[in-house]
């Protein structure tokens, strides 16, 4: 990811939420979490909450248009180097 992260926004990335101790859990809450606790590698992309999150005013103007375009760069450029390996991942 890395390597897919410098070729497109060099974004700062914050490991925050895949703390055990993360009060709110998203980590373990999300779907991927399933592959995760098996040992299957996973990418866990998560930009955080904020007050409306997950509410009724959780309207489209929270989106933050420029950010996401970024990430789905990223998310592109990831996919597109993991598709084209030559040999099955494996779990750090």
């Amino acid at each position: 990811m890395n390597a897919a992260n410098k070729e497109t926004n060099s974004m700062t990335f914050d490991y925050q939420y895949n703390n055990e101790n993360d009060p709110e859990q998203f980590y373990r809450r999300s779907d991927h979490y399933n592959f995760a606790k098996h040992n299957i590698p996973v990418v866990f992309f998560f930009t955080g909450t904020h007050t409306d999150y997950h509410k009724p005013s959780d309207t489209v103007d929270k989106i933050l248009f420029d950010r996401m375009a970024n990430i789905v760069r990223l998310i592109y450029d990831l996919g597109w180097k993991l598709g084209n390996l030559d040999h099955l991942l494996r779990k750090k």
